[in-house]
């Protein structure tokens, strides 16, 4: 039930994409305390993108997920800003984080919704 998707401007091969996408995957099983089955990870990479009237490598990634508390919220901010830093070279002042919290009964799977 949890969902990341990270877009950016920076070049990422296959294996590197690879690699990324299952280290945010099991990044964010851990920190919202999901079973890593549920964790929909998606990568959008060299895309056109501005931030602060530049360029420069930048994300922005939204992260919705059942039940997601605040303290949740703001571990993941800083693991996946230290992530991004070390993998795609991602300044943390370039990164934004959209954060969403859904109620279960709103969140559908398997021809069902979890509440």
């Amino acid at each position: 039930m949890p969902y990341l998707k990270l877009n950016t401007n920076s070049p990422v091969n296959v294996e590197q994409a690879k690699e990324l996408l299952g280290e945010l995957s099991k990044l964010v099983a851990t920190e919202t305390g999901k079973p890593e089955r549920y964790v929909m990870v998606q990568l959008a990479s060299e895309g056109s993108m501005l931030f602060a009237g530049n360029d420069q490598p930048l994300a922005y990634l939204e992260c919705k997920s059942i039940g997601l508390t605040k303290n949740q919220a703001q571990n993941l901010a800083a693991e996946l800003c230290q992530l991004l830093s070390n993998k795609l070279e991602i300044k943390p002042d370039r990164i934004y984080i959209e954060f969403s919290k859904c109620p279960a009964e709103f969140w559908g799977w398997n021809g069902g919704t979890f509440g």
